[in-house]
């Protein structure tokens, strides 16, 4: 179970710390992540592309992070605030000026074989639209 948690405290280590391949270091080949109110994508080059698309578009922090793990380690939630600005119009959402917001946002985790093998973020769309003016 500590590993898990270890994994999954990592993860968020290297978001904050900007770090895409420490990030992609901890993810299955296969990984599947859902985006929040979105698709789901398969894979470590889809994952790659979505954080450089986020990198362009958004600086953010996780803080205050809670991360609780099932008994054999296989499923992870987390819990925690998100700080960012928008720095850049991410398609049909509305323009960017450096705004910035904080939402809490939950997480869940599969992780198969030491690796996160599935991603979901959860988070409310409408109160990150309100924070920055929309």
């Amino acid at each position: 179970m500590s590993a898990t948690r270890d994994l999954i405290e990592s993860y968020y280590a290297a978001f904050n710390a900007g770090d895409s391949e420490q990030m992609l270091a901890c993810l299955s080949e296969d990984v599947a992540h859902d985006i929040n109110q979105g698709e789901r994508q398969s894979g470590l080059e889809a994952f790659r592309r979505f954080l450089a698309h986020m990198d362009s578009h958004y600086r953010e922090q996780a803080k205050s992070l809670a991360v609780m793990v099932n008994g054999d380690g296989s499923r992870a939630a987390a819990e925690f605030v998100i700080h960012g600005e928008y720095l850049q119009k991410d398609g049909e959402l509305p323009e960017a000026s450096g705004q910035r917001y904080e939402l809490p946002v939950g997480a869940f985790f599969e992780v198969r074989g030491g690796k996160i093998a599935r991603v979901s973020n959860y988070y409310n769309l409408a109160d990150w639209i309100r924070q920055i003016g929309g």
